[in-house]
């Protein structure tokens, strides 16, 4: 699966629309970075940009972007209402898809020691990205802003991590850049059946880290308490990395919580939406739904679908599609508007963009046909892997038709936790329909290769035995992820609803035929390949899958055939 980050930089130009053009559309320039969102302030002088992608293109992008900033922007012109030290000021690495903090800094650590050493720009490194605890405050590194930072540079407590330090008439020209990694920040408005600001305040300040200032007596007009500094004392929220003010919305005609979610990690969306509607209850108020801002990752809404279902005590073994609509309706995301996930979840955003026509995206007639036709792709090794995830989805039904089953309340945990399996099993083996035909589709173009000269042939060669390497791993990986079929289906034959016993299997029978024809793909793509030693592993791994396969299918259909 993509590893999926987002870049958010703020440039220090926010009126001239030429440069801040110029600049946003340097990420454009990166094939498989999407840019989402240009947004710049005349007042701040300011323009955050927003562009996703995988981790090394949106690096790639970001370098280029900050780049263009260097030659189009000069910092000491610059006058404006926000903070700022750079041309570049900040550049946060933010984790979306399939991968950590942690990576996601080294990442940011990379791409900074890149913009110090290629275009000589003092850089420091922020939030999780920070090589000392007291980098990790944006605001420590960007204290004085620009204006102090021809003193601050020669310093050694605040001596760049990348970069010169030394005020140059580049750095002069340029100013200094952040770059950090930071979590993703959601801002969700949620809706009031009622239209007091007042109200919604309150709430606001029931929930939001912050809290509300302490007074005296208890009382909501009493003397604000304060410390020996002169600061308010606070009384803490409920919700940990939030913060929250309540608001009325002419457009809507009704108030609203509206909150920024600074860790999802911390807090996730299912538990402020449950912690906002309690606070709200207790002023004899009610959320009618909530209203997200901007785009959000896939995780939020899986999250909070897995989240309802698990409260329902129904299986989350169900499809994405299915576990995000619950999520839609529980948190009534479709309160004030149509949700359509499509436009809001980054993921999806960029699935758009693929023109990648799929095997799996076609209709069973569809595919059929194309199966038939001339072309020798789709194969016997897509084949094998779309009846792999037939077997997955057989054995998944069973286990989701258990964990509903009259009576067994009790165990639908047990069947959830199968059919969440089958589910990862069914998608992977999806994958690999269409991976078995871009892995033929790499031999066809090595061997399309030119051949002119020694050099070429050479190269021609590598590259038909890297494909055929690869040809070779994807039906072995078919082979593995079909055996792992059997574990589903042996369980729902023994303990599943008895009513649906032969279906489980007809699926054990479909992961024995996806394991057998992924092993003639193996062997027949193994005949092809030098690497003698590599070849008897695998060949040797693959005809013990095979083996057990035929005794797993046999162990299955016995014990089917004791309970018809």
């Amino acid at each position: 699966m993509k590893k999926i980050i987002e870049c958010v930089p703020n440039f220090s130009e926010g009126r001239d629309m030429n440069i801040i053009n110029q600049i946003a559309g340097e990420s454009e320039t990166v094939e498989g970075v999407k840019l989402l969102d240009v947004d710049p302030g005349s007042t701040t002088n300011r323009t955050v940009v927003t562009f996703v992608g995988e981790p090394e293109q949106v690096c790639e992008a970001a370098f280029r972007c900050i780049k263009k900033a260097q030659e189009l922007i000069d910092m000491r012109k610059h006058k404006g209402d926000h903070p700022r030290f750079g041309a570049t000021d900040v550049c946060p690495l933010v984790p979306v898809a399939n991968i950590s903090m942690e990576e996601t800094a080294a990442y940011a650590r990379q791409l900074a020691e890149r913009v110090g050493k290629e275009l000589n720009i003092p850089v420091y490194c922020y939030e999780n990205a920070a090589f000392t605890d007291v980098r990790r405050n944006l605001a420590n590194c960007r204290q004085g802003e620009y204006e102090a930072l021809k003193e601050r540079i020669c310093t050694e407590a605040w001596k760049p991590d990348f970069g010169p330090d030394t005020f140059s008439e580049s750095v002069a020209k340029s100013g200094a850049t952040a770059v950090g990694a930071r979590d993703f920040l959601v801002a969700v408005n949620y809706n009031l059946n009622t239209t007091s600001t007042r109200r919604a305040n309150a709430i606001a300040f029931d929930v939001r880290e912050k809290g509300r200032p302490k007074r005296e007596g208890g009382s909501v007009v009493g003397k604000i308490i304060k410390d020996e500094q002169g600061e308010p004392v606070m009384i803490p929220g409920t919700l940990k990395a939030t913060k929250a003010i309540g608001w009325f919305i002419k457009e809507y005609g009704i108030a609203q919580v509206s909150m920024n979610m600074t860790n999802l990690s911390v807090t996730p969306l299912h538990v402020a939406f449950d912690e906002v509607c309690r606070c709200a209850a207790l002023r004899g108020v009610r959320v009618t739904g909530a209203e997200i801002v901007g785009l959000i990752p896939k995780k939020v809404l899986i999250d909070a679908g897995i989240y309802y279902l698990k409260k329902q005590q129904r299986s989350c073994g169900i499809a994405e599609s299915e576990i995000i609509k619950i999520a839609v309706k529980s948190m009534g995301l479709d309160d004030l508007k149509p949700f359509n996930p499509k436009e809001k979840v980054i993921e999806y955003l960029l699935e758009a963009d693929n023109k990648e026509e799929k095997l799996v995206d076609m209709t069973c007639t569809a595919f059929a046909e194309e199966t038939a036709s001339e072309s020798p792709a789709p194969g016997g090794g897509s084949i094998s892997a779309y009846m792999g995830a037939l077997g997955a989805s057989l054995g998944t039904m069973v286990a989701n038709l258990s964990s509903h089953k009259a009576g067994w309340d009790e165990q639908w945990e047990t069947f959830s936790n199968w059919a969440e399996k089958g589910q990862r099993i069914k998608n992977d083996l999806l994958f690999l329909v269409d991976e078995d035909t871009r892995s033929f589709n790499k031999i066809m173009d090595a061997f399309g290769m030119p051949k002119s000269n020694d050099e070429e042939k050479a190269a021609r060669s590598a590259a038909i035995q890297t494909a055929t390497k690869y040809a070779i791993e994807v039906p072995f990986h078919t082979m593995q992820k079909a055996f792992e079929v059997f574990d589903i289906c042996k369980a729902m034959v023994e303990i599943g609803n008895p009513n649906s016993v032969t279906d489980a299997a007809v699926g054990a029978l479909c992961a024995r035929s996806a394991v057998l024809g992924a092993h003639l793909n193996v062997r027949i793509n193994a005949g092809s390949l030098k690497d003698k030693a590599f070849v008897d592993d695998i060949l040797a791994k693959a005809e013990k899958i095979a083996n057990d396969a035929q005794i797993a299918e046999k162990e299955i259909l016995d014990l089917a055939n004791t309970k018809l």
